[in-house]
């Protein structure tokens, strides 16, 4: 008989906002203090396990002075909007592969407000990935692995990358669209690829989205129902380029009775809608088109900067070259 699991919902299925991190490639990671409270006591409010704050970037590579207080997540800054944090909502951030003095910036978790690192790779910075993940892991944390731009990947270096990352001890391996490349087909392939490399450990598959071909949401859902237990997404899809899996969207599919949609809407209202007209995001036609070609959106992006950002043929020939 015919079984209608979309009533019901995965206890073990958890929600991670990565607005501020994300969002912040948006604008240098220069969001107010009043923006990421906002956001903070949204993801409490509407039950969301995690938040990614931002990154922990290096800065010997990163200046201080051009980049805001997200894009390197030092202690006091945390502290001065979640306090002690004392609520059930994990604190994350993401470290850059050979983009963060890890060894020094991390603080042991005794000493950090914060909850999870992410460590972020491609694939040809996995030894450095793999030593950051034992690091933050000694350190006291949970630690996952995103691996990023999957849909560029050869699938021997894949399968090498995930019986490597597997054997460290990241709870959660993430499954990472970085150019809004992928259709529901190949994230399929994707998640029951990772999943059949975690086997029988007690880890997890993870996804995040990107919005280029306005899929980010519908692969986000494809990637649920094949067994990702770890999802990303963004209030407002707001994220570099084209924006992530929006947060509204995603928590009206999920089934579980502890998420509370109605305070997401309420920092649509009353933040998103001013943002949108300071900053850009979303799946522009050029953003679409680099998605199209899979292609990293930093073309697209640069585009938008110039009076050339609605010559969308002379765009597109040019990324046919």
């Amino acid at each position: 008989m015919q079984k209608a699991p979309w009533v019901t919902y995965r206890p073990e299925l958890k929600v991670l906002d990565c607005t501020i991190r994300d969002g912040g490639l948006c604008n240098d990671h220069a969001f107010d203090d009043g923006f990421v409270k906002a956001v903070y006591d949204t993801c409490v409010q509407a039950g969301v396990d995690y938040m990614e704050m931002g990154y922990k970037a290096s800065k010997r590579i990163f200046a201080r002075d051009r980049f805001g207080a997200w894009k390197f997540c030092d202690e006091d800054d945390l502290r001065r909007i979640v306090g002690d944090n004392p609520t059930s909502l994990k604190l994350a951030a993401m470290a850059d592969a050979e983009k963060t003095d890890y060894k020094t910036d991390i603080l042991p978790k005794k000493d950090s407000v914060l909850d999870v690192i992410r460590v972020a790779t491609y694939v040809h910075q996995i030894p450095t990935a793999v030593d950051m993940i034992k690091d933050a892991y000694d350190k006291g944390y949970e630690v996952t692995a995103n691996l990023m731009s999957v849909s560029v990947i050869q699938e021997p270096e894949l399968d090498q990358a995930l019986e490597v990352l597997v054997e460290t001890p990241a709870s959660t391996i993430v499954v990472v669209d970085s150019f809004g490349a992928l259709y529901g087909e190949q994230i399929e392939i994707l998640v029951k690829k990772y999943r059949a490399a975690i086997g029988d450990r007690p880890k997890e598959v993870g996804i995040h989205a990107h919005n280029n071909q306005q899929l980010a949401f519908a692969n986000t859902i494809e990637a649920i129902i094949h067994g990702a237990n770890r999802v990303d997404a963004t209030m407002g899809g707001l994220g570099r380029g084209a924006g992530n899996c929006p947060m509204e969207l995603l928590l009206g599919f999920l089934r579980n009775p502890k998420f509370d949609i109605r305070p997401v809407y309420e920092l649509l209202q009353n933040h998103i809608v001013d943002l949108q007209k300071k900053i850009e995001w979303g799946p522009l036609v050029p953003y679409i088109i680099t998605g199209q070609f899979n292609q990293h959106p930093r073309a697209a992006m640069a585009i938008l900067e110039t009076d050339r950002r609605h010559r969308y043929v002379e765009f597109y020939d040019e990324c046919c070259e």
